[in-house]
């Protein structure tokens, strides 16, 4: 056989090896892309993203869009060939395996945190929108979770209310926390609490719960960042009461990123007038009580879906701004937003026609 002939027949051998290799063999990486956008002012799957009873509430126009990234399953394994392509497309993102799915996380345990986390979202969301517009909203802290093998463990449970620690009211989940790590490890601390079931009863009643218990528990130590400390082994959180209902409706989307969009798209339900002027605003942003706006993940990807959908403006959170500054789509104006005011003064300039002075993101 000719050496160039043999040479040519080796080289493309190689290059079919290579390639098998390239598909067969897997690597440890994921990968991000653009997920679906959802206006909360409209349907979503035949019915109203937010559904408001019990209260009046107004017409509303235009887009204020949620954003979201899709990601693949924890168990599935990309190959070299799909890594390279997704590092090479503009609109995915290629990332370790373990950032998505830390410590071996498996998929249905990361769908529960993050089910877990726009359940928490949801009540955030509904409680900022409440507050901007002075309707009081009744608030206590609670028992959020229980570390199993935990000295808490069949003494305390989830949704249990904790009216006082040590004869000390709480007030809010921190006190809790505090009260706490007054003790050494192996001393008792006392929880007066109201059982979770006697609170559902009561809200059900649509009256105060009034049965208490102590329930004593003797602390344990944790070595968290090298300092030990009493601990019993709950994390607190706060549960609230609404004077009227808000359902949010949206099925297979998690985490807690939703929460600014959720909170505008309540207050424009429960407000007179159109918060967008009929503009196609999107954005994202987490939410807490007081309206504090927090970043989030994959802000380049939900920019992307944002502005194929349409958005011309984007309520982009603060801690985000210079990744969201640094890949801009052509066409998408970035605001950049701290709290739920902030937000809530750009949309007026938008509607307004007075956008010269919108906070700007920067790299």
């Amino acid at each position: 056989m000719p050496r160039r002939t043999a040479t040519m027949l080796a080289s493309t051998l190689m290059l079919i090896a290579l390639l098998c290799a390239g598909v067969l063999i897997p690597v440890p990486y994921a990968e991000m892309s653009p997920g679906p956008t959802v206006n909360t002012l409209g349907d979503h799957g035949g019915e109203p993203v937010l559904q408001i009873s019990g209260r009046k509430t107004y017409a509303t126009s235009g887009h204020l869009n949620m954003t979201t990234v899709r990601v693949t399953s924890a168990d599935y394994r990309m190959n070299l060939v799909e890594a390279v392509y997704g590092w090479l497309a503009h609109d995915n993102k290629v990332v370790p395996h373990d950032t998505l799915y830390p410590d071996g996380k498996t998929e249905e345990q990361s769908t529960q945190e993050n089910a877990e986390e726009f359940s928490q979202s949801q009540e955030s969301a509904k409680v900022a929108a409440l507050k901007e517009l002075d309707i009081p909203v009744t608030s206590w802290v609670i028992v959020s979770t229980v570390v199993k093998g935990s000295p808490a463990e069949g003494r305390l449970h989830a949704g249990d209310v904790i009216k006082a620690v040590d004869g000390t009211a709480v007030k809010e989940p921190g006190d809790v926390a505090k009260l706490v790590t007054r003790h050494k490890a192996g001393e008792k601390v006392v929880f007066r609490i109201v059982p979770a079931k006697e609170q559902a009863a009561a809200e059900k009643a649509n009256r105060a719960a009034t049965k208490t218990q102590d329930v004593t528990i003797t602390t344990a130590s944790s070595d968290d960042s090298g300092e030990k400390r009493a601990i019993v082994g709950i994390s607190a959180g706060t549960d609230h009461t609404f004077p009227f209902t808000i359902d949010i409706k949206l099925a297979d989307v998690g985490g807690p990123s939703a929460g600014l969009m959720f909170a505008l798209g309540i207050y424009d339900k429960l407000t007179p007038g159109s918060l967008t002027g009929g503009t196609f605003v999107a954005g994202t942003g987490t939410i807490d009580d007081a309206g504090k706006v927090g970043p989030i993940g994959g802000i380049e990807l939900k920019l992307v879906g944002a502005r194929s959908q349409g958005a011309k403006y984007f309520l982009t959170p603060a801690e985000n701004c210079a990744a969201a500054a640094a890949d801009t789509p052509s066409g998408l104006r970035l605001v950049k937003v701290d709290t739920i005011d902030d937000a809530l003064d750009a949309l007026k300039d938008i509607r307004g026609g007075d956008t010269a002075d919108l906070p700007k993101c920067t790299k």
